[in-house]
This record gives C-alpha cells, structure tokens and sequence, in this order.
C-alpha cells in the first residue's frame, strides 16, 4: 500500500486518522416496480429504518446495528431487494476538476485496488474533467 500511495502521489496517515470523516451505514436497495412508496416507506422506518430515499429504485438507509433487522423485516413481508450492503460513506465530498489532480487520484486508486491486500477502498473525491 505505501508504494501505492507513492506512485500516485498520495501521503499515508497512520491507521483511523481519518476515519472522522466518515460514517458507516446500512443501504438497502429495492426496486420500484410495483411498490407503493408510502406503504414500503412506513414498513421501512417501523422496522428501524432512519431513512428512505425515491430515486430510480429505493434505497433505505439504515444504522449498521439496524441493519439486519430492517432487511429481515423486508423478506419476511416478501419485498424483493436488489442489494444490501453496510458501507462507510462520506460526511463531505471533494471536487477535483485540475486534469492533472484527476490524473493522480485515478492513478492512485487503480493502484488501491489493484492491490491484492486491498479489500476496499472509501474515498470523499468527485472526479469531473
């Protein structure tokens, strides 16, 4: 990892050091088709749930500790879910839009996850060029 970080030109903090900037969270996605959003809101949020968000499908979020419960509620009552994951997300986003700064971080994260020893990689950076 530290030779990723040096080939891509990134510093490497010690362990947590920015873990502050980034909370962890339970998403589960399930398809609009055929769902009325108030009922699956309600059922949702009765089950734990800390919020609901209408987009191309649904995505209800979830504190890791409500997770499990929230996503058993949904089998139970037959609700089909596309995905479920517990995930880290970011408190605020970067935005970089310097080719060369885009360049760097591209660089840096194919390196991150080209990494063997790497599981997963969270960053807060919106790439736009």
């Amino acid at each position: 990892m530290r030779n990723a970080f040096t080939k891509g030109g990134g510093n490497l903090g010690t362990i947590g050091c920015v873990s502050f900037m980034f909370d962890d969270y339970g998403i589960i996605t399930v398809p609009r088709a055929n769902r009325d959003e108030d009922e699956l809101t309600l059922l949702a949020l009765e089950a734990g749930a800390d919020d609901f968000l209408a987009e191309d499908d649904y995505m209800i979020i979830t504190k890791p500790a409500d997770f499990h419960a929230v996503l058993d509620v949904l089998t139970e009552n037959g609700i089909e879910i596309l995905s479920s994951l517990l995930t880290t997300i970011p408190r605020t986003k970067t935005t970089l839009t310097d080719a060369d700064d885009i360049k760097k971080m591209q660089k840096l994260l194919d390196l991150l996850e080209d990494d063997v020893d790497v599981t997963e990689v969270y960053h807060n950076v919106i790439l736009r060029s």
